[in-house]
């Protein structure tokens, strides 16, 4: 599979944000806008599990644009315990929907970077403006305040032995949804070993027709 990343930057609420885009050997069927983890934990665009996340919507035909949140590597300004981390998500997105207004745009992240592409993709649907589709990674559940509800066909990934996200905040979250979760039996937060797995699960349950068409 041919990668090709394209290092870029977009107007974000607090200065440029800092954006890498790969790009997938045809031409794209859509974009998919990936959030990284916490800024205060080393948390990058080039994080395993975000670039994981980038090969496997290659893989399925998608842009990929990953982009550092305010404060890391180049991007400008600094922490905001999450607010202006969704502000600068939904700057990244209006960008890349204005660039490419024919693409469905699809939104993903990993752990505190599940939390800011659920928030984000919670105002965009309820502004009138949903996202294709969305994927979470470990979301930071018992971290930081995620949106009551998510879309039906939302992919789930969770490590069963994550020690910084526990399994039973997620599952907590997601029972009142009835949110299929897929757990990954003896994994922990970081996937170590196994991103070649989360990388299969995800191509294969974003090929598992929408809950929410009806089919």
């Amino acid at each position: 599979m041919k990668q090709d990343t394209q290092r870029s930057s977009i107007a974000g609420p607090a200065g440029p944000l800092e954006c890498a885009t790969d790009l997938p050997a045809g031409a794209p069927r859509g974009t998919v806008v990936l959030c990284h983890p916490h800024p205060q934990f080393g948390g990058t665009l080039d994080n395993k599990v975000v670039q994981t996340l980038a090969r496997a919507f290659l893989q399925l035909g998608y842009r990929a644009v990953r982009f550092n949140f305010r404060g890391v590597g180049g991007s400008a300004g600094g922490w905001d315990e999450g607010r202006g981390e969704i502000d600068d998500a939904l700057a990244v997105i209006a960008a890349e929907r204005a660039a490419y207004p024919g693409l469905p745009l699809a939104l993903g992240g990993f752990s505190f970077g599940g939390f800011v592409a659920a928030q984000a993709a919670d105002r965009l649907q309820a502004a009138g403006q949903p996202v294709e589709r969305l994927v979470l990674i470990a979301p930071a559940t018992s971290r930081f305040p995620m949106p009551a509800a998510v879309a039906p066909d939302t992919v789930l990934v969770h490590g069963e032995s994550d020690d910084v996200v526990p399994l039973a905040s997620t599952l907590v979250w997601a029972r009142p949804q009835v949110l299929p979760v897929i757990v990954l039996p003896g994994v922990g937060h970081f996937f170590h070993g196994q991103l070649p797995l989360l990388k299969q699960q995800v191509v294969q349950a974003w090929h598992v027709p929408s809950l929410s068409s009806g089919s």
